[in-house]
């Protein structure tokens, strides 16, 4: 024989005030998927470091507003009385018959080869160092990461003592030729084209009859625009904020970049009988940065998704 036993349980009490004098239990709200997770912390460092980065940029733009004697009388964080903005860049292009304008075109002479050439071998060395084997690889790859981690100030000595023998200093060859040597831009189109060109698609390109040259005009310069553009970034702004190169190859200052003319100009004022132009080294320094502003606002998409390139296995 079988015997059931019927077990029950107590039921809960109601209370006779309904559901208003029962305890209510917190729940501690969970993080919602897909939504990143707050940070006190971490807001109060992004906070000082965008100051610390706006502050500078804030001070240049009203310090450009100001005469030379606006700039002794007032606040460095606040504007004076005389608003010499357009004053300042006129003077600053026609003073000394208009010298800054020759350090500009300097400038963008050495940026377009020697960034742009830089930039173009950077991109043959890559696609040929990630799409091909050859002996001796390896050991490329070791001088390449070698040359990313010796920094430019200790090669800039060698380097003169090797142009003087060649004749080549006070010549912008002496700032062209060394701009054109990136091993961070190499090792970077090295690994961005070992992710963004399928090996698969090379390969049809070569079953379908096209060659080598043609592969990679055709296939693989397509997919390398957003590494081209941010190896660009990089060496646009290497070449024109390059200071300490320039100061030890140049002489004449017919041939100076920007950032060695404005030194040339803030230093006349530690000379006897040099004229105290502060008003236009801070606005010359105001136009010259302009421009680099202006190239990573228009390139940012590019240079965003180059750099987040071969993040994610797929």
């Amino acid at each position: 024989m079988s015997s059931s036993v019927t077990t029950s349980q107590p039921a809960p009490a109601q209370n006779s005030g309904g559901s208003k004098g029962a305890p209510r239990l917190r729940t501690r709200k969970g993080h919602v998927p897909g939504r990143p997770k707050r940070s006190v912390l971490l807001t109060v460092l992004t906070g000082l470091i965008l100051l610390y980065t706006v502050v500078p940029l804030v001070w240049l733009v009203i310090s450009a507003t100001k005469t030379q004697e606006g700039l002794a009388d007032s606040s460095g964080l606040w504007f004076s009385n005389d608003f010499a903005l357009w004053d300042n860049i006129s003077e600053t292009f026609s003073y000394h018959d208009g010298i800054f304008v020759r350090w500009l075109l300097n400038t963008l002479l050495y940026v377009v080869l020697g960034a742009g050439g830089a930039t173009l071998l950077a991109i043959l060395g890559g696609y040929a160092l990630a799409k091909f084997t050859f002996p001796g690889k390896r050991a490329v790859f070791a001088v390449v990461i070698g040359a990313v981690a010796v920094p430019g100030t200790a090669l800039a000595v060698p380097t003169f003592l090797m142009f003087s023998k060649m004749g080549l200093t006070d010549t912008p060859w002496a700032v062209i030729i060394p701009s054109l040597v990136s091993p961070f831009g190499l090792y970077l189109m090295w690994v961005f084209a070992t992710e963004a060109i399928p090996g698969e698609l090379m390969e049809a390109a070569r079953i379908d009859g096209a060659g080598e040259i043609r592969t990679f005009f055709q296939v693989a310069l397509p997919l390398l625009a957003p590494g081209t553009v941010t190896v660009l970034l990089f060496t646009t702004v290497a070449t024109w904020n390059n200071y300490f190169l320039p100061l030890i190859m140049l002489k004449d200052p017919d041939w100076y970049p920007l950032t060695l003319g404005l030194d040339a100009w803030n230093n006349q004022a530690q000379t006897i009988g040099g004229d105290v132009i502060f008003n236009l080294v801070i606005t010359g320094s105001l136009l010259t940065i302009i421009p680099l502003i202006a190239a990573f606002l228009l390139l940012q998409r590019f240079w965003q998704s180059g750099l987040a390139a071969g993040s994610v296995k797929e």
